[in-house]
């Protein structure tokens, strides 16, 4: 009697799954391509599991190209889409897989909470999360009225040897030099990176950077705000200036993380309902005050920041789309003049 119960719970198990389409990955689990390193965004999944019940599915890449290893891939699965969601640390890949039409338009719920300037006007991305691109200075080796005050001061002949930059083809780096290109021109900014490569020492990557302008390696370096704060708050003898900020200059650039929901993924509405939550004040509040002081977007979020603002100092206005559409020839620039020198 025993066994013939036990065997109709398992077929009347076997009905119900069937008839709801409760099967594994259909409308319980999420899968999030991440390009923010995981010790900054898992903690925000865990949240969601917990107090969802929805399995929060992550892929990392630890490489230095991160972003642009998770674009290949989701350009490589475009036919046969195997993630929902794709949070990029940066914005210009994810604006090259919107120009491939690889992204789903979504209205999340707090979308109006967002400026315009840092959301798809075709509403297939949205930004959150920002960092602005800074000069980091070494307090001992440059006082306080000699430090450099623009990015354009890396190609003087007066700093020579005494500025950084990370390699300008992955992450924050890659998105600045778009917006370079498309703002000042191709021949000025050829000219600029140029005269960095000429000018500065080049590191793999912006932390890099920081790390030599803590240790002196360096007087300064162009870098971001979340590797900035790292070495300030671990007692180097460092200072940020926000480049730019005079009259008829560029302004400070300030990139957004950007979330974008795949087209076709396997589990949309798992993955409009992550939207939501990583889009809210909570969320903004809890990256404003970890490690990385990431900047509010979200309008409704009024705390004290450690950093600088688009609302404090001036920032630089960007046309994105047209910098994604000065990339390539961009990057095959910086490939073939730059990245030989």
């Amino acid at each position: 009697m025993n066994a013939r119960l036990s065997l109709l719970l398992v077929a009347l198990f076997t009905v119900i799954a069937t008839t709801s389409g409760c099967r594994p990955g259909a409308s319980q689990e999420v899968v999030v391509y991440t390009a923010l390193d995981q010790e900054f965004s898992e903690v925000h999944f865990d949240t969601y599991e917990k107090a969802t019940g929805v399995d929060v599915v992550p892929k990392f890449d630890t490489e230095a190209n991160k972003t642009v290893g998770l674009t290949e891939a989701l350009l490589a699965e475009k036919d046969r889409p195997r993630a929902d969601l794709f949070w990029n640390n940066e914005i210009l890949n994810t604006l090259r897989l919107e120009k491939a039409g690889l992204l789903e338009a979504y209205q999340p719920e707090h979308r109006d909470q967002y400026p315009a300037e840092f959301r798809s006007k075709n509403d297939t991305w949205f930004g959150l999360a920002g960092r602005a691109r800074i000069l980091l200075v070494n307090t001992e080796l440059l006082t306080e009225e000699n430090r450099p005050t623009s990015i354009f001061d890396l190609t003087k002949e007066e700093w020579k040897g005494q500025g950084g930059y990370a390699k300008p083809l992955f992450g924050t780096t890659a998105t600045h030099a778009a917006v370079l290109f498309s703002e000042l021109g191709d021949e000025k900014a050829e000219e600029f990176f140029s005269g960095l490569a000429m000018n500065a020492r080049m590191y793999p990557g912006n932390k890099q950077v920081a790390q030599a302008v803590g240790s002196g390696q360096i007087a300064f370096g162009l870098t971001d705000t979340d590797d900035a704060i790292v070495e300030i708050e671990s007692g180097r003898p460092v200072a940020i200036v926000y480049p730019d900020q005079q009259e008829g200059e560029l302004g400070t650039l300030f990139i957004p993380n950007t979330l974008a929901i795949i087209k076709d993924g396997p589990n949309p509405e798992s993955a409009k309902k992550l939207v939501d939550y990583l889009l809210s004040a909570e969320v903004e509040t809890a990256l404003a005050n970890g490690p990385s002081a990431q900047i509010p977007l979200n309008t409704t979020v009024e705390i004290p920041l450690r950093i600088e603002s688009p609302q404090t100092i001036r920032p630089m206005s960007v046309d994105w789309d047209a910098a994604v559409d000065h990339w390539e020839p961009a990057a095959q620039f910086l490939r073939q003049s730059i990245l030989t020198h």
